[in-house]
């Protein structure tokens, strides 16, 4: 097989998945990041408010628990809802991280540590004590390229984009 010829192959290839990834990536990343945050909003919808017993960080604490209950669950599931469609992605995905960034704070960050090596403790999914912030972590990890580039072409907020920009053109 000639170089030229593999090398035509790799381009085509190439060509493909960028194409996909206009749209794809960000597609995954919505559809998982709903499932994950729809789960935890319908079971604080249809469970009991346990905030009550938590310390939220500064200014979270100067509301009251079932304040902060109401809001979480409602961005948990209709942030979920809009990110299924692509809708106000960069608005729910923010509301998202936030919200995120309180639980690890709140809940998810070891209660005390004193060296970094007790903190990679609690880089895990666990109840031994050091925290368990890694799923939250890598929520946030994954809300980053929604946050920053948006839902993608398959989206909502891609057609209304596109729509507007039509309309003002």
């Amino acid at each position: 097989m000639k170089c030229t010829t593999v090398y035509k192959g790799y381009e085509w290839v190439a060509s493909l998945l960028e194409s996909i990834g206009t749209w794809f990536p960000q597609l995954v990343l919505r559809l998982i990041l709903a499932w994950e945050f729809g789960e935890a909003g319908i079971a604080k919808y249809t469970g009991e408010n346990w905030f009550a017993n938590i310390t939220f960080p500064f200014p979270f604490n100067l509301v009251s628990p079932e304040f902060s209950w109401a809001l979480t669950t409602f961005f948990e599931i209709f942030g979920a809802g809009a990110l299924v469609i692509g809708f106000a992605t960069h608005f729910f995905s923010v509301s998202l991280l936030v919200l995120t960034i309180v639980a690890i704070a709140a809940v998810h960050w070891p209660e005390s540590w004193s060296t970094l090596s007790e903190l990679w403790q609690g880089y895990a999914i666990s109840e031994k004590g050091f925290g368990n912030y890694k799923l939250p972590l890598l929520l946030l990890i994954m809300l980053l390229p929604l946050v920053f580039n948006g839902a993608g072409r398959l989206s909502v907020d891609h057609w209304i984009s596109k729509f507007c920009k039509a309309k003002h053109a």
